[in-house]
């Protein structure tokens, strides 16, 4: 991960950056198209939920869409983790036909983990002069995502699309299509989302953290004066990170404080979220800087210092990095909405799991994503006419992660979280209302389906894998080397003595051998030897169970070879761990890391999960139509997308349109 993440900050800071650019199809050589399909893709929309809500009679919008058309659970992929779930659905293929397996794919040579959706390529030729590095050429912005989207082949038959936040497109595919890139996308600093925090707290510690970095800071004649960090400078020898002064004035006797920038002022009280503030890091004088976006968050003034400031998002108006095709429709949302949420997982669930943000606090910034995702949604339908329109909405997966504890009263990180327990009820209400402006505008010419990747299950405890391995003896520790000493995530498998391990865990699902020839140090030979490995593993997994309730952990193993099919099945985990409801890999186990136990209590805020068990975490497909499917898949959207404008689904996809009888 750490060599991905370096390269996309190289990208971002060079001179020529690489920017898409498109012009809207006219459907030259096709004849018009009157034919409309309107997708609404709710990431994380449980079918429980859905059934209990509607049946108390609080979503009348799904209701009526259940009873004029279908309603039925959608089979998701294996793992069911988003990036995965999306591709298939993007590519009717499975993941030995896309290539996504997890969140987190690994370097065999190396085993250094990286973000699997996409990576940046730094210039290939860098000038020297003095302590300045000057690209010659260009970086590029590669997304690892192989075969061709349904809205690439949409284009090829003039059918005009809009695609606005689909996972697991950054940067996005070329195409005549409007598309706006969801989750994958980085912020400034080319993370997931790195938040700043600001605080003279001397009990909390300085430096980075998980999702953000704390910086001290000192009160000095109503005052505190700080940097605002931003992209590392790889235009300069050492790479120093970029960044900007600002200064806070707090007021002596009233919660409020001034803000002052380099170029603007902002007032805030204690417990106010400014709007979007543009902020701008040189990087060569007069020759080169970048633009972002953030928010600031008035946390405390008295008695202590608190200010919170979101991670740096690319700026729509004028994005370091590909955002949309053609590159000027992020600048044409911006004009139209304003500035907005442009990184691909915007609700910052990493501050409230650190406790940088409370449950209150972070539900108001949840609550401002949504809104910006509301008014791009109200943006869209009000201008379409015909083709295809997806939107995505993500405020049920990463609230339901948040917030499952509040419907679980034993929960063991439920307690205090009962004052929040209509908050999932609230934005599945939301998504009803959404629901409700689509319907009225659905004509006879207009097919619409509303679908989620996947459900959502408890996540009470946690299976630390690579310790389990550890105490199998499948995996091996050098000399002196205590689990949980230094082996948490982040350490990339440190103190692993390759010689002596069989087997180990990456990602939230993969199981892998350390095979000889592929792993720089791999001892297992392929054949007999590793099929006969994989067998025990199989069967003991299986046979787990939780010392704390004899419950069974994991409910089924895979193998890749035998569920996928296509040219990257060899890069896959040789086994996809599906973990019981309550279940899931420890944060540790997800980079590498080996924990003391291999069980603990999940404590964590982040409360709920779906990367378990794909057949226990369905996701909801509903239309306006009957559908003729009786288990329908996300591999068969694609095809049904495709079928809605009579085009035939190439040989790779795996479905069949849900509108079509099946043998």
């Amino acid at each position: 991960m750490t060599a991905s993440l370096r390269s996309l900050r190289l990208c971002v800071l060079c001179v020529n950056v690489l920017i898409f650019s498109g012009v809207i199809s006219c459907g030259l050589g096709h004849a018009p198209v009157t034919k409309k399909l309107l997708v609404i893709g709710i990431d994380g929309m449980d079918p429980q939920l859905l059934e209990r809500f509607t049946a108390e009679g609080k979503m009348p919008n799904f209701s009526a869409l259940a009873a004029r058309g279908s309603f039925t659970r959608l089979s998701t992929s294996i793992p069911p983790q988003s990036p995965v779930a999306w591709s298939n659905l993007i590519t009717g293929m499975d993941p030995g036909g896309h290539g996504i397996f997890d969140f987190i794919h690994r370097e065999p040579a190396t085993l250094a983990p990286y973000l699997s959706t996409s990576r940046v390529e730094p210039p290939k030729h860098v000038l020297p002069l003095g302590s300045w590095r000057l690209p010659l050429t260009s970086g590029a912005t590669v997304l690892l995502r192989h075969g061709k989207s349904f809205w690439e082949i949409l284009d090829e038959h003039g059918v005009p699309a809009v695609i606005y936040r689909m996972p697991a497109n950054f940067p996005p595919v070329k195409t005549h299509a409007r598309t706006f890139s969801g989750m994958g996308t980085p912020d400034l600093l080319g993370t997931y989302g790195t938040f700043s925090y600001y605080t003279d707290d001397l009990f909390v510690a300085a430096g980075p953290v998980n999702g953000g970095h704390v910086y001290p800071v000192k009160i000095e004649n109503g005052r505190v004066q700080s940097k605002l960090y931003g992209p590392y400078n790889t235009l300069r020898k050492g790479e120093p990170q970029a960044a900007l002064d600002f200064t806070v004035f707090v007021d002596p006797a009233e919660p409020v404080a001034k803000i002052v920038l380099p170029d603007q002022e902002i007032f805030l009280r204690e417990g106010e979220w400014s709007p979007w503030v543009r902020v701008e890091f040189e990087l060569l004088p007069v020759l080169a800087s970048v633009r972002g976006i953030c928010r600031f968050y008035l946390k405390e003034t008295h008695p202590g210092f608190k200010l919170y400031v979101s991670p740096v998002n690319l700026d729509p108006a004028d994005p370091a990095l590909p955002l949309s095709t053609p590159a000027n429709y992020s600048r044409e949302l911006d004009d139209a909405l304003g500035p907005f949420h442009t990184l691909g997982i915007a609700e910052d669930t990493k501050a409230l799991s650190g406790g940088y943000l409370n449950d209150d606090e972070y539900l108001q910034q949840a609550r401002l994503v949504l809104d910006e995702q509301l008014r791009a949604f109200d943006y869209e339908l009000a201008r379409f006419r015909s083709g295809m329109l997806f939107f995505y909405f993500s405020s049920l997966d990463l609230n339901s992660h948040m917030f499952w504890r509040t419907l679980e009263k034993d929960h063991p990180a439920g307690e205090a979280a009962q004052q929040h327990a209509n908050v999932l009820e609230q934005f599945y209400i939301a998504m009803d209302l959404a629901l409700g402006k689509a319907l009225a505008r659905v004509d006879d010419r207009t097919t619409l389906l509303v679908l989620s990747d996947h459900g959502f299950a408890p996540y009470t405890r946690s299976f630390n894998l690579n310790t389990w391995l550890l105490q199998k003896g499948y995996l091996a520790l050098k000399p002196d080397a205590t689990p949980g000493a230094g082996s948490a995530a982040g350490d990339f498998f440190k103190d692993v003595d390759w010689s002596r391990t069989r087997a180990y865990g990456l990602g939230l699902n993969g199981l892998y051998l350390n095979l000889s020839g592929r792993e720089k140090q791999g001892i297992v030979h392929s054949g007999a030897e590793s099929d006969a490995l994989l067998a025990d593993l199989v069967r003991e997994l299986l046979a787990v169970r939780d010392p704390a309730s004899s419950a069974p952990v994991i409910t089924r193993v895979d193998r890749a070879t035998e569920i996928y099919s296509g040219p990257y099945v060899a890069q896959a985990p040789e086994l996809l761990i599906g973990y019981n409801r309550g279940y899931r890999a420890g944060w540790g186990t997800v980079l590498g890391g080996i924990s003391a136990e291999v069980f603990e209590d999940n404590l964590d805020p982040w409360s709920g999960d779906h990367c378990m068990d794909y057949t226990l975490v369905p996701g909801v497909l509903l239309s306006n139509r009957k559908l003729a499917a009786t288990a329908p898949s996300l591999l068969d959207i694609a095809p049904t997308i495709l079928g809605e404008f009579g085009v035939a689904k190439p040989p790779q996809m795996k479905g069949a349109s849900v509108f079509e009888k099946r043998p």
